[in-house]
This record gives C-alpha cells, structure tokens and sequence, in this order.
C-alpha cells in the first residue's frame, strides 16, 4: 500500500540545539514535507498526548496500540467504503509507523554516514493533523573515524564504511523489535515476514527520499541498499531486489521486488503497488508509465 503523503503542519514543539543528524533531517523534510522530526532536550518529555504516541506505548500497551490501529480502522472504512480484516489493519498500522520511523535511521546514514541509537523509548509519532511528525530524544550516535562529528558528546566511531551498515542493521532492529512483538500477533505474521516487511520499509523509505533529491542520489541509494541488505544479514529477510524493466519506448523503467505484500489488495483487488510480489511485469509497466506521466 503506497504511504500516503498528507500536507505539512507547522512544528509546535521546542527542539534542541543542532545535532550530528539535525541537517539530514533538515534536508529529507526540505524535499519531503511530509515527513518532520523534532530533536528534544533529554529534559522534555517526548509528547504522549493530543494524538501523540510514544513507541513504548506502541510496543507495551496494548490499549495504546488499539487506540492507534483505530485511526487505520477508520481510515479504511472512510477512504473504501468496507471494514478491513484485523490482520490488515494492523498491517496497515505497522507499515505507516515503520515507514517514517525507519526514515530516521537510513536519512543520515545515507546523507551524512551517521547512525543514531533510538530505542522505543526515545521515540514519539503523530499522523493525525499532517505530516507524519517524529520526536526524539537524540543520543549515541556512530560515525567514521575521519567525521568532523566523531568530536560531538555521544560519538563513537567504528572502522570502516560496512562496519557503519552494520550498526544501521543493529540500529533498526533494536528499534523495530519491540514493535514486532507487539504488532505481529494482530497480523498473522511471524519472523522472516515481519523482517521482509521491515527490509521493505528501509529499502523504499530511502528509496523514495533519494529519489526527490535527484536522480544521481536515487542510483546512489540503490547500490548503497544493495550493499546494506544483500540478502543474508539476519534478522532481515530479503534483499532490496532492484531492477530495471524495458517502458513501451524502450525507455528504462526501475522498479524492485518487495519481499512481502502490504495486503491492499484484500480492500481492493485491482489496486497493487508496482513493486508488488503480485504485480505482473506488464502491469508493474503500465503503473510506472502512468506515473511518469503524472
């Protein structure tokens, strides 16, 4: 299912002085303003209230989590018109948090060769007056030995440029697991499905930012992907499975095979994304024609 992308809202919240990844952020909110982040003194509490809610909630309450997933609820039944299986709403719940959440992570590791340690607990989110708007608190964060922020309060560096994609792999999936534990039974889903979806959410995030900064940082971030999730680094499932399709010109069309499928399908059969393990090759054509046009 694709995100969608609600108009910007101003920030009404204090934030902290710049960071090691203010400036990622600052750029992925320039070419995506639907996507904000708030970086909070550890002295502020991370909003909880007034559609605001905490990943620990997410990951621990599970009256909170009900909460969330009724916004999803009341979007499918709004937007189609029909009550959405359980289990697909709670994916649908999942996909829409793990999406911008994930965007935290990869955008300075793309932008800048930074990783940020977000746990749960230093981690809030609203989607429901705007942009899809994050809190956090920021912290350790890990770098190159040669990064003018290798000085900052919270640095530490690692070797080299695979050991840096590793602490991302580590980074999210210390993030993301607690949020799998909790959102999995809802969904049916289990173990390598839960990391397919995962792998999916890192892989087009990234994607689809580098892609509005141009074309040369689009072919970037793929072959970076490629070498962050080449298929066997556990607990991702998947690899980003990028590849290029031949358009009724003969005009080269990207695309990439997701690992799973966000069960849109289930609302309206007719209506897959074109990176869907569903979507046909001639039909996968016909959607990125159309929206090349667009």
């Amino acid at each position: 299912m694709p995100i969608q992308l609600p108009a910007p809202r101003s920030a009404t919240t204090s934030v902290t002085a710049a960071t090691a990844v203010t400036a990622a952020y600052a750029r992925m909110t320039e070419a995506l303003p639907a996507v904000t982040v708030a970086e909070l003194p550890q002295d502020t509490p991370l909003p909880a209230t007034d559609g605001w809610v905490t990943a620990a909630a997410l990951a621990q309450d599970p009256t909170a989590l009900d909460t969330f997933l009724s916004w999803d609820d009341e979007q499918v039944r709004r937007d189609n018109g029909k009550q959405g299986r359980p289990d697909v709403i709670a994916g649908f719940g999942l996909h829409r948090y793990a999406w911008p959440a994930c965007l935290l992570f990869t955008t300075p590791w793309f932008l800048h060769r930074r990783v940020p340690r977000y746990p749960v607990t230093h981690v809030s989110y609203d989607r429901t007056r705007g942009p899809m708007a994050l809190a956090v608190h920021p912290g350790a964060f890990a770098c190159l030995p040669d990064d003018p922020a290798a000085a900052l309060p919270g640095a530490y560096t690692v070797r080299d440029e695979e050991s840096l994609r590793a602490e991302l792999r580590d980074a999210v999936a210390e993030h993301m697991e607690p949020l799998l534990a909790a959102f999995g039974p809802r969904m049916r889903r289990r173990g390598r499905a839960l990391w397919g979806m995962v792998t999916d959410e890192i892989v087009e995030g990234i994607w689809y930012v580098a892609g509005l900064l141009g074309e040369h940082e689009k072919r970037r971030a793929e072959h970076a992907l490629e070498l962050l999730l080449p298929g066997t680094t556990k607990p991702y499932a998947g690899s980003p499975a990028f590849r290029a399709l031949a358009g009724p010109d003969g005009e080269p069309l990207r695309t990439r095979d997701r690992v799973t499928c966000c069960m849109y399908y289930t609302l309206e059969p007719d209506d897959t994304c074109a990176t869907c393990p569903r979507t046909c090759d001639s039909d996968r054509i016909a959607k990125l024609t159309a929206a090349a046009a667009s």
